[in-house]
C-alpha cells in the first residue's frame, strides 16, 4: 500500500525549496513557518526529500521573520 502524498494540506513555505521538500514537510505537519520553529534543523533534515539547501533557505526565511529553528 502506498501513502497518498497528494492529500497533504497546502503550504505557505517558499517555493524556492522545491516541490518534493514542500510536499514532504507538509506530510509531516510543517506547512507554515511557525511550524518549523518547533523542530530542529537536524529533525527536518531527517525527512526524506529535505536537504541542506532547503534547510539553508528555510533558515534564511525564518531569520527574516525574526525566528529560527528550535535549538537542540
Amino acid at each position: 500500500m502506498t501513502e497518498d502524498r497528494a492529500a497533504v494540506p497546502p503550504s505557505d513555505l517558499t517555493p524556492r525549496i522545491g516541490k518534493v521538500a514542500t510536499r514532504e514537510l507538509a506530510h509531516h505537519g510543517y506547512t507554515r513557518y511557525e511550524d518549523l520553529t518547533r523542530a530542529t534543523a537536524k529533525e527536518l533534515l531527517a525527512i526524506h526529500g529535505v536537504g541542506p539547501t532547503s534547510i539553508r533557505i528555510l533558515g534564511e526565511e525564518l531569520a527574516e521573520r525574526g525566528s529560527g529553528f528550535r535549538e537542540g
